[in-house]
């Protein structure tokens, strides 16, 4: 690691990963509909194209976790974007020349997920490695603006790719992919691995060690960065669904409105990573405040009916959100030392990626029973795992954690390379 300022491509390269797990999905829902149409598809086989994405990606993240920790970060991560670069040109080939488009448009997604799974995790396990303190906060931050920006922009540039040609999306991600692997391949400046990684079998044992002492705490965290991903990707669902039946609003309007509370998000999870620093007893009450605007929003939700108000109080919760998730970014970052980092950090990003996959389905089951049953469960829900953050979820004061380290003095290896925080319940 170093403590010098980051160089503004540093950032630049490290913010553009990120922003390819989150195209994978949401450039395609505007074209979902015609693509049906084009291939003769039923509602289950077009959602597959979506399910095939995520599933994979849920599954490969820990993997390449792994494998970023036993070589590099850049050994995983530019073969990821290639990967996902060549999904995308096998899928779009396929639709435009293949008569059996269907079956390689879902062998190019699996290859695409298996790419994406590279990407988020292992580019926050990277920020970890390669800055200290308040700079890896202001990273953090930024990454997680760039996973919110890329969010915000999907849905508005799929809608117009498609106005030239419907599978054009597809085209569109080898081109941005591009972009990020030749920023990183020449600006992300990793240091040599003094001594040989760990076998996979100590490797593993680490690693439970790892949960057997910080797990309350951790878990707890995965959690809360779970809970944010279901809460935001199950409401913008009901919401475009809401935009097009009850306002007739649809196209790339719609996609702007979806953007309000997603940029509000971004420009949060900006500002409070750059303000966060390494200041763990801040983090914890950034994150309980956080929870309680999430659950004040979705409580008050079922109460708005027009578009203004419900949008207005929705921005509550994408405030919420902003405050949550740079601040879990570090607490996970920070965790275990730089030989685990890519393991815990991609389960966290595969915990994400779960979270994204039940939304929609989870709030679209609540909302065909009730309306307000579905707002105020939400509600319920993240005001459990507000109340779960507050309680497992314990750090010490910057006072404290100095002297603590002073009286320490040196540690050995394994110690040092188990953990940076303090676990939930003391040792």
């Amino acid at each position: 690691m170093t403590n010098k300022k980051p160089s503004a491509m540093v950032i630049a390269a490290i913010g553009s990963i990120p922003l390819i797990m989150t195209l994978g999905n949401s450039m395609l829902i505007p074209i979902l509909p015609k693509m049906q149409s084009e291939l003769k598809l039923n509602s289950f086989q077009t959602s597959l194209t979506i399910t095939s994405f995520s599933a994979v990606a849920a599954i490969s993240i820990p993997i390449l976790g792994y494998l970023s920790d036993r070589f590099s970060r850049k050994a995983v991560i530019i073969p990821a974007l290639i990967l996902y670069g060549l999904g995308g040109i096998l899928a779009g080939f396929a639709a435009a020349m293949f008569t059996n488009a269907y079956i390689w448009i879902i062998v190019g997604r699996i290859l695409q997920g298996i790419g994406a799974s590279g990407t988020a995790p292992i580019a926050m396990a990277l920020t970890g490695d390669l800055f200290k303190g308040s700079e890896e906060s202001k990273v953090l931050g930024l990454v997680e603006a760039s996973n919110g920006f890329g969010k915000v922009l999907s849905p508005i540039l799929g809608s117009l790719v498609a106005l030239l040609v419907w599978y054009g999306v597809f085209f569109a991600f080898p081109a941005v992919v591009l972009v990020s692997v030749i920023l990183t391949w020449i600006f992300i400046k990793e240091k040599k691995k003094k001594k040989e990684a760990p076998k996979f079998g100590e490797y593993v044992k680490g690693l439970l060690g790892v949960f057997k002492q910080e797990g309350k705490w951790l878990l707890t965290a995965y959690l809360a960065g779970a809970t944010c991903l279901f809460t935001l990707f199950g409401i913008l669902f009901y919401l475009s669904d809401t935009l097009e039946k009850a306002y007739h609003i649809d196209g790339v309007i719609k996609g702007l409105v979806l953007a309000i509370p997603l940029l509000v998000m971004c420009t949060t999870s900006y500002i409070t990573g750059s303000k966060i620093g390494k200041n763990q007893k801040l983090m914890k009450k950034l994150i309980i405040l956080g929870f309680i605007f999430v659950t004040i929003s979705y409580g008050s939700l079922s109460f708005f009916k027009s578009i203004v108000p419900f949008i207005s109080v929705l921005v509550i919760s994408s405030v919420g959100t902003g405050l949550i998730l740079p601040c879990i970014n570090s607490f996970i970052t920070g965790a275990v030392g730089k030989e685990r980092r890519g393991f815990v950090t991609s389960l966290y990003g595969s915990v994400r990626f779960l979270g994204v996959a039940v939304g929609p389905p989870v709030f679209g089951w609540l909302i065909s029973w009730s309306r307000m049953g579905m707002f105020l469960s939400i509600a319920g829900f993240t005001f459990l795992v507000g109340v779960l953050a507050l309680f497992l979820i314990r750090v010490k004061d910057n006072e404290q954690e100095q002297t603590g380290k002073n009286k320490k003095g040196k540690r050995g290896k394994k110690e040092k390379n188990l953990t940076i925080l303090e676990p939930v319940g003391g040792r």
